[in-house]
């Protein structure tokens, strides 16, 4: 018989496997369209209307072969005519995995897009033209890539027969490209040579580059392990919603339904409840209509405890033996996405998992500078697509894991609150909760705090 160890163990192994989440960036005709639609072409994940359809846009403009480019220009297309789209996601799956695909714009202005299609990925590929190298916008993903602690990164160096396959053309970038993304922390790089349009080492190997010995891009997306195994990690539980049916059946019930965002949970085990403090016992764990022993990240579950706590929607169910610290001031990372500029004194709310607070911007130490890495001290205010530090002081505690340890719950947004419009996306730092009280702004809407 298996123990629950091993369940857990082997679920890990089988996320590990069937599933990859990764996202593309790369500037402006490096080929990225080109790259995803022969991605797509080349493993049989297109659909034979599709495919129809660009062989006839195709042969309407005298072209010889299907423009595999034009399986990602609906999406191009919406943005020459001005619509704001963050980013688009593909599925698809060969026989060895199952895959997420977040397709980020390349351009300067879209730095907040990648932000976004990055931050839950295993995996990025960055696109560059052989004829280019490594420039400012390269740079800019290999530095967003590393600030997001994206595992694995791809250096794809496309466009590798306007090159004539050249063996130096491809070391030389790959070398500088290298040297900077080691420098900036990521933990793990990958170059590849590749001709998108011709299909070399994209799913088949190449013919041209006999010199090359390494995997494909397939063969690599499909082969990389996951790094991160949110089981490995301690338990963290956002209560989403109170259940108390109070019928005849279950006239005492209580429960507390929200998903496992890291961990596991046992019954039986001791926890703390946050940001209160208060302590009980695991009783019992609900899932899919009966009870359990034991449940795991990402698992939705409703979780019933052995004393009557005041626990409502945004508290946080953790091990007593390794609670996250509660804090109301933050200190974080952040990428503005929002077209008004986030500015010292802005009353926002704080969303952390599903906790949502009323907070203000205390202090925007720097901006970062993502073309050579400097910092910009005291900037005052961020604009669209900066990323700076900010130190934010919130009306209530909040139980935060540094993002270094847990991109889940180490994440949150800021939020405009006059209409709900995001405004950053933060990743949390280190936090200091012994500090004094410090009041921001007084007045009389309840931003006092």
């Amino acid at each position: 018989m298996t123990s629950t160890t091993d369940q857990v163990a082997n679920l890990a192994d089988l996320a590990a496997t069937t599933l990859l989440r990764f996202a593309t960036a790369g500037s402006v005709d490096d080929g990225k369209s080109t790259l995803v639609g022969r991605l797509l072409h080349d493993s049989k994940s297109v659909l034979t209307d599709q495919l129809e359809a660009v062989e006839r846009v195709s042969a309407s403009r005298g072209q010889d072969a299907p423009d595999l480019a034009l399986l990602t220009d609906g999406l191009r297309a919406e943005r020459e005519q001005g619509i704001t789209i963050d980013v688009a996601y593909r599925y698809f799956a060969t026989a060895r995995r199952r895959f997420i695909l977040a397709d980020t714009p390349g351009h300067v202005q879209y730095t907040r897009n990648m932000v976004t299609g990055a931050s839950t990925a295993d995996l990025a590929v960055v696109l560059v033209d052989a004829r280019n190298g490594v420039i400012e916008q390269t740079r800019r993903h290999a530095a967003v890539a590393a600030l997001l602690r994206v595992p694995h990164v791809v250096l794809a160096v496309n466009k590798m027969d306007l090159v004539d396959y050249q063996e130096s053309v491809f070391a030389k970038i790959a070398e500088e490209f290298t040297a900077y993304a080691s420098d900036l922390g990521v933990p793990e790089i990958t170059a590849i040579p590749i001709s998108a349009l011709a299909g070399d080492n994209v799913v088949e190997p190449s013919a041209h580059m006999d010199w090359y010995g390494g995997p494909t891009v397939l063969e690599h997306l499909e082969t990389v392990p996951v790094s991160h195994d949110l089981t490995a990690c301690p338990a963290r539980f956002p209560v989403q919603y109170v259940i108390r049916p109070q019928t005849a059946e279950h006239p005492d019930y209580r429960g507390y339904a929200g998903q496992i965002a890291s961990g596991v949970l046992r019954v039986g085990e001791a926890v703390t409840v946050l940001p209160s403090g208060r302590t009980s016992v695991i009783a019992g764990i609900d899932a899919l209509g009966e009870s359990v022993d034991i449940a795991w990240a990402p698992q939705s579950v409703t979780v019933r405890l052995a004393d009557d706590i005041d626990i409502s929607r945004g508290d946080l169910i953790a091990p007593s033996a390794n609670p996250p610290a509660t804090t109301q001031d933050v200190i974080a990372t952040v990428c503005h996405v929002a077209d008004q500029p986030l500015a010292v004194g802005a009353r926002v709310l704080l969303k952390h998992t599903t906790r949502t607070v009323k907070a203000i911007v205390k202090e925007i130490p720097s901006r970062l500078t993502l073309d050579d890495l400097s910092q910009h001290p005291e900037p005052g205010q961020l604009v669209a697509n900066d990323i700076g530090r900010v130190v934010v002081r919130t009306a209530e505690p909040l139980a935060l894991d540094a993002y270094a340890d847990s991109r889940r719950t180490g994440s949150f947004l800021l939020i405009d609150p006059a209409d709900g419009t995001t405004l950053a996306a933060g990743m949390a730092g280190e936090s200091f909760a012994s500090q004094a009280r410090t009041t921001v702004q007084a007045d009389d809407e309840g931003w006092d705090f």
